[in-house]
């Protein structure tokens, strides 16, 4: 692919296998390559062969580090000297500010005030400047783009941008090769979605090895705008985002006009969780697993044990996306999580 400008996206249209094929050359020797997780007692319980994507393991803790990394590394050495500039609630944050220190270039996030001290001190960690601003009062995209334009900088879209999708792809490339090798084919892949980065490029990455596999995104609950939209066949937005949820990393507002091209043709379907399935996913994946898991990174595992769908007899993926969780954050989910 050619190196990308500074003022302009690189495209409007989709990414395809082939971009997520090159963006797993371009993440090759950077990013880690995660494990597939069996969940041998969890799959007892079920009656199903359970296996977990277990991203927490990745750079920067969550799978955000991949998209980052492929977009920001195919800057021109212009646009890597001007720096890049990205909104996030933290993992998208973490994810720009190492990939941009990898390639030697400024990083400035625009971060919500009340974001996990975790994620801001991550970003801090990887050398970003970061400017605050309030969810209800500020609009974070405004403010990212009013520093592209004074700064002369790029900016990182959290998931509607080619490059970032075709990053994310890259699981669902890990999944089907992995799956090959252990001599099966997954019959439900499941994907938490906020703007639908992480669930198109993965459905994408599963589509040329294992097309067969139905894919499911999994929201919390009153900010499960994908569910709605693709029912409805139509971005909707999420239906009441004045439910409180501890899923912080879900809470985009409706799903991204890119990467709901690709889910409304891809997707099966949207699973819906609340806060405390979320947390009885976490005690487990710590429990059974040893996995250290972020409220939003669990709830494709939480739609499984909370039974949102039949898996009996069935071999499932669940997705887990990030371990950026707050320690007292983790020892309430864990307390509450293992005693209901």
């Amino acid at each position: 692919m050619a190196s990308l400008p500074a003022s302009e996206p690189a495209r409007v249209l989709p990414p395809t296998i082939e971009d997520v094929r090159s963006a797993a050359t371009q993440l090759k020797g950077v990013a880690n390559r995660t494990p597939l997780l069996h969940a041998e007692a969890l799959s007892e319980q079920l009656g199903a062969r359970l296996y977990v994507k277990a991203e927490p393991l990745q750079r920067t803790g969550s799978f955000k580090f991949r998209g980052a990394y492929n977009r920001i590394s195919r800057l021109d050495r212009e646009a890597l000297r001007g720096g890049v500039v990205a909104y996030s609630s933290g993992n998208h944050a973490q994810a720009v500010a190492a990939a941009a220190k990898l390639m030697g270039a400024p990083a400035v996030i625009v971060m919500p005030k009340d974001a996990p001290a975790i994620k801001v001190a991550g970003t801090r960690r990887h050398g970003a400047e970061i400017v605050f601003y309030d969810r209800v009062r500020d609009n974070r995209e405004a403010i990212g783009g009013q520093i592209a334009r004074e700064r002369s900088m790029t900016l990182v879209k959290p998931y509607d941008d080619p490059f970032v999708i075709a990053g994310q792809g890259t699981i669902g490339l890990e999944i089907a090769a992995d799956c090959k090798v252990l001599g099966f084919t997954p019959d439900i892949v499941i994907v938490p979605a906020g703007g639908g980065g992480l669930i198109s490029g993965t459905a994408l990455g599963l589509s040329a090895d294992v097309p067969s596999a139905r894919v499911f995104s999994a929201e919390p609950d009153g900010w499960h705008d994908h569910a709605l939209s693709l029912a409805a066949g139509k971005r909707l937005r999420a239906p009441d985002m004045s439910v409180a949820t501890l899923c912080d990393a879900l809470l985009a507002s409706e799903p991204g006009e890119i990467t709901f091209e690709i889910n409304r043709q891809r997707l099966a379907g949207g699973l819906v969780v609340k806060d405390d399935e979320v947390f009885r996913a976490m005690a487990a994946a710590f429990r059974d697993l040893k996995l250290v898991i972020e409220p939003g990174g669990s709830v494709a595992l939480a739609a499984i044990l909370a039974k949102k769908i039949d898996v009996r007899g069935k071999t499932v993926v669940a997705v887990a996306s990030g371990g950026n969780v707050d320690p007292e954050t983790y020892r309430f989910a864990l307390e509450r999580g293992s005693h209901d």
